[in-house]
């Protein structure tokens, strides 16, 4: 369960002091090839961080060669100086590697407007690249974590070939990617096209539908790298699908360590005019605040549902929508249904479905409760 399964792969992590935890803070993955095809995904949000400024320059020739990854410091709102670290990062992998600097993505996460030490930085990444190995997923999958509780990895396999990833999130997860960073490799033969294509389908329906905030980062980055180590060239459609199963469970182990969760919440909003009415109801009543603290009290007021999906332009009628926790239906056609007592909000996953009896269409959306733990963790976050 490793981003270094697949063939064509190194990675390594490493501790260059720029937490003053003292815990891991740079990553390095590798593709030794024979392809360095690549495709990725960014945050949508007009507040971008230098690495991502600089990637999306590294991923306009669809290929990437190595990825380096700092914790520790976002490098987001730093001036000339933060740019020029990045860029530093860049050249410094390409030196010790022998490639180019262009071919060269370079991922932060950490608080946003602090500097990072450019002396450790580089100093670790030479480290980093001494201790590159085709064992070493793990322990970079451990040195990209911030507020996480635990790494996030997985590993897909298919006849000859094989997708691993990583990850790191906790917190500011919504739509558009937010503040994530995943990594995943694969060693089939796949072209640039199919690359992106495959990449932007399997994100669309897992991690842009992970809303656990509401709030969207500035250095959200997914990236895939394909060596082609494996001489398989997989038909796109079985590509894709297995890539999507990588990035669900990504996904879900993302929403799991979600910043001081209790509860994990899939809302499946079915019968829509549209998939994308059902997406705009979803993410409307996971971004609730009312809605969230009620599931923390394990309260079923499905009054908080109806109120969100009415904030929407969702087609539907109002007085016909129909509510379920944990397939309970206490809303049948915009009135009381079963007793709420019915329902049992104990366990840790919940689920909700809203019918809006509009269509056929349907679309999943993943959030989690709000707790006096999120509260104290992003209250202190900086200090």
């Amino acid at each position: 369960m490793t981003i270094t399964a697949p063939q064509g792969f190194r990675a390594s992590g490493i501790t260059a002091g720029l937490k003053a935890s003292g815990k891991s803070d740079i990553a390095l993955v590798v593709n030794d090839g024979p392809s360095a095809v690549a495709a990725a995904v960014f945050t949508t949000n007009r507040c971008k961080a230098n690495p991502v400024l600089w990637s999306e320059q590294v991923m306009a020739g669809h290929k990437a060669s190595a990825v380096v990854l700092n914790s520790g410091g976002a490098n987001c709102y730093t001036g000339p100086e933060g740019f020029q670290n990045t860029h530093a990062s860049a050249e410094k992998v390409a030196e010790l590697l022998a490639i180019g600097a262009i071919d060269v993505v370079v991922c932060s996460t950490g608080l946003i407007g602090e500097q990072l030490d450019r002396d450790k930085l580089l100093t670790g990444i030479a480290q980093a690249a001494n201790e590159l190995s085709d064992a070493g997923g793990p322990a970079a999958a451990e040195a990209i974590m911030t507020t996480d509780t635990r790494s996030k990895q997985v590993l897909r396999e298919s006849a000859g070939w094989c997708i691993g990833g990583m990850a790191k999130g906790a917190g500011m997860l919504a739509p558009a990617l937010a503040t994530m960073l995943v990594v995943i490799t694969t060693d089939a033969q796949v072209d640039a096209v199919t690359a992106d294509r495959a990449l932007r389908q399997a994100t669309r329906v897992t991690f842009d539908r992970l809303d656990s905030d509401g709030c969207m980062s500035t250095n959200d980055t997914v990236l895939l790298m394909c060596s082609g180590a494996s001489g398989v060239t997989p038909e796109e459609g079985e590509f894709t699908a297995l890539l999507t199963e990588a990035c669900h469970d990504l996904a879900q182990q993302l929403l799991g360590d979600a910043e001081g969760a209790e509860h994990d919440i899939t809302i499946d909003v079915v019968n829509a005019a549209s998939e994308d009415d059902a997406v705009e109801v979803g993410k409307a009543i996971a971004r609730s605040n009312l809605f969230k603290c009620a599931v923390f009290g394990k309260d079923p007021n499905w009054g908080r549902i109806l109120a969100s999906a009415g904030t929407t332009r969702a087609a539907f009628d109002p007085g016909a929508l129909d509510v379920a926790f944990n397939g309970v239906w206490v809303c049948r056609d915009g009135e009381p249904g079963e007793p709420r007592d019915k329902v049992d909000l104990s366990e840790r996953a919940v689920n909700i479905t809203v019918d809006l009896k509009a269509g056929t269409e349907s679309a999943t959306i993943w959030t989690n409760d709000l707790t006096h733990a999120y509260v104290h963790e992003n209250s202190a976050y900086s200090t």
